[in-house]
């Protein structure tokens, strides 16, 4: 059945790992008859997390898709991963939905995965409704984590359904009735007389709140003091969709406790596409979603296995058909579509149109993550999604030498699918160097390799690019002279080495008189030192801020050319160099680092053990401390873990270069025995 886009909803599960996500989309496929059996995340049969990966982890790693019809709406519930390290999906499903449910569970109440959630919700500015998940777990206490809810989050946080006294069901505070369920039916009964006085003062919370939405409802609730069903449910629309109402919603999925009126409550209040505002294209030009319009969707999601390959698209105007031929802005191709697909975990069926507001995907697309794709005759293109800068990075290599272009091969593939991580072969440290999220993201690429591409890898610690450079003025002599029979070669130099601070790159510069080096011979001995300078003394690292001047030599008139005059200022370049005080320059790098204030202390220690320098500490808006500093890079390898550790994940930062400079005598001496180490293997 095709849905028009006044009835269709969009939203993303967020909140911290085990917080209940894949679960409750199990139990609404269960109760809505998509599936026949529910699923369990620790048997690893859900419908969702079906890559071998999240099995054998019990871990969601990407955003799983179902399409739920409940109530006259089709609802698409992305149920995205809850570990830090694989937020790039989160982004991509929050940039396709409507709105955010977060989910906290009843024990543990306010986690660090809700309180990110909730600030990546603000930040794309999108209603938020929280689910309190597990009420049947052992000291679950519902009303301690709605009070904490509206305590962190203010007044307009208010409950829509509340657990039973005695744990059978959920009351609808809405249409002011007890649901209970069993198996996949759900029966409605008046509220236990247990219940009444809690259900009435949440009521009146709940108009109080919801009239607030809108004059009209605030008028009419000072005149009765309460709203009728569909007052109250126009209220709690308007509000959602303003962010001046967050709904708060409870159950227990394992049983199906409250998940009929959660889906209801997401039928009842969730803005349609169509109510949301346009969308902007990168040139400006907005987008609403006109069901007439001109086509034109967005790809947030790519997946490529053994099922085929899969481009996941929002159609944010129009619609698309499986015989239409839509232009990809990015790659400036238009190409004739495959076949549609609904999509469910990893299960397909094959449709014939995607209508405006509905996610779907299209086969055998060469799309990428972030492609926009739309009628050839009005060509837009939307901002790629915002994901962080990846900030953990390892070297990959394979276990079997000659297997580097299927890693390289593999990983490319895998980016296709996720943009949140890079890889780069770095000529310098002859690494290929993977970055991401964390050490579960990478471990679990990884795996992906192995798995798709047969190819076993290991990871080692990225070696850091160390410069090298000389303190003290020195002249040296190269002289290069061979003989083996007819014309031999002869060059014969002389080379002032020196500090300069102009540039890093070399600096040439000769002061020869009265031709005692011919000047057809300067960019030979230019050029074996450029050669030489690619390898210090020390530890064969990039000499820089080096100034070599020819000064003097000598040539024979027919044995001297180009090579013998290159190998001459390399000879030069060896003998002067040991003798300039050549000294070891690290990276640094520019360090932010957010943290709420409690755990300064902690950060600001760890940053004198690595040897960093606190350049200043600022607030910013959300309460939070920034503090500033310059820290050696070779000290920042596990810095996203040790950070995570130190603040219970509520800590992030971000880390760029910025300049060379002169690193201690122990970390130089330390340098300088792992060359040698690297040399000698």
């Amino acid at each position: 059945m095709g849905y028009t886009t006044d009835k269709i909803r969009n939203i993303c599960l967020l909140g911290h790992g085990s917080s209940g996500k894949t679960t409750l989309t199990e139990n609404m496929l269960y109760l809505t008859g998509v599936i026949d059996r529910q699923g369990q995340v620790p048997a690893g049969n859900t419908a969702m997390d079906s890559d071998p990966e999240e099995q054998k982890r019990q871990i969601t790693i990407s955003t799983g898709i179902a399409p739920i019809e409940f109530g006259g709406c089709k609802i698409n519930v992305l149920d995205c991963p809850g570990f830090f390290d694989f937020a790039g999906e989160v982004a991509a499903a929050v940039r396709v939905s409507e709105a955010g449910v977060i989910c906290c569970t009843a024990k543990d109440g306010i986690s660090v995965g809700a309180e990110r959630s909730w600030k990546t919700l603000k930040q794309a500015n999108l209603p938020v409704l929280f689910y309190v998940s597990k009420l049947d777990e052992e000291h679950g206490d519902f009303k301690a984590v709605l009070d904490a809810l509206r305590a962190k989050y203010g007044s307009f946080v208010c409950a829509v359904t509340a657990p039973m006294s005695d744990g059978s069901g959920v009351i609808d505070l809405v249409h002011n009735v007890a649901l209970q369920t069993k198996g996949n039916k759900t029966t409605r009964s008046p509220i236990p007389a247990a219940d009444a006085d809690t259900a009435a003062s949440l009521r009146e919370t709940l108009f109080e709140t919801a009239a607030g939405a809108d004059e009209e409802l605030m008028e009419k609730y000072f005149e009765d003091m309460e709203l009728n069903e569909a007052d109250t449910i126009r209220g709690l629309r308007l509000g959602l969709k303003d962010r001046t109402v967050v709904p708060v919603l409870c159950g227990s999925a394992v049983s199906g406790i409250g998940t009929e009126a959660f889906l209801q409550a997401v039928a009842d209040y969730v803005p349609a596409p169509s109510d949301m505002p346009p969308v902007k294209a990168a040139d400006g030009t907005e987008i609403a979603a006109d069901p007439d319009g001109p086509t034109c969707a967005f790809v947030f999601k790519t997946v490529s296995d053994q099922f085929g390959r899969f481009s996941f698209v929002k159609v944010l105007a129009g619609k698309i058909t499986s015989d239409m031929s839509l232009r990809d802005t990015r790659a400036d191709s238009t190409d004739k579509l495959g076949r549609l697909y609904s999509m469910c975990g990893k299960k397909n069926t094959e449709i014939k149109e995607i209508l405006c507001g509905d996610i779907a995907a299209v086969g055998k697309m060469e799309w990428k993550t972030g492609d926009t794709v739309c009628d050839p005759r009005r060509a837009v293109a939307l901002p790629p999604i915002a994901v962080a800068e990846p900030c953990y990075s390892m070297a990959i290599s394979p276990k079997t030498k000659g297997q580097e272009e299927k890693i390289s091969t593999g990983l490319s593939r895998l980016n296709e699918e996720d943009i949140s991580f890079t890889v780069v072969n770095n000529p310098e440290t002859h690494q290929m160097v993977v970055s991401g999220a964390g050490d579960i993201q990478i471990d679990v690429l990884c795996a992906k390799i192995r798995n798709r591409f047969g190819v076993e890898s290991e990871l080692t610690p990225a070696r850091v690019p160390y410069r090298e450079k000389i303190k003290k003025k020195v002249e040296a002599h190269g002289r290069h002279k061979k003989q083996s029979g007819g014309s031999g070669q002869f060059g014969d130099v002389w080379i002032r080495f020196e500090p300069q601070f102009d540039q890093d790159d070399l600096v040439f510069a000769e002061e020869v008189f009265g031709g005692s080096v011919p000047k057809n011979f300067f960019p030979a001995v230019e050029k074996g030192l450029r050669d030489s300078i690619q390898h210090g003394v020390l530890a064969g690292y990039p000499v820089v801020n080096l100034k070599a001047t020819l000064y003097d030599g000598s040539y024979h008139p027919v044995d001297s050319n180009e090579i013998s005059f290159k190998t001459a200022a390399q000879l030069a370049y060896k003998a002067g160099m040991p003798e300039a005080q050549p000294t070891i320059l690290e990276p640094i790098g520019a360090l932010a680092v957010t943290v709420p204030s409690d755990y300064m202390g902690d950060v600001i220690g760890d940053l004198n053990k690595r040897r960093g320098r606190v350049m200043g500490m600022n607030p910013d808006d959300d309460g939070n401390t920034v503090v500033e500093a310059e820290v050696p890079m070779a000290e920042m390898s596990s810095y996203t873990i040790d950070l995570r550790s130190m603040t219970q994940g509520r800590g992030s930062f971000v880390f760029k270069f910025d300049r060379y400079e002169e690193a201690p005598g122990n970390v130089q001496q330390k340098v300088i025995e792992e060359a040698k180490k690297l040399a000698e293997e």
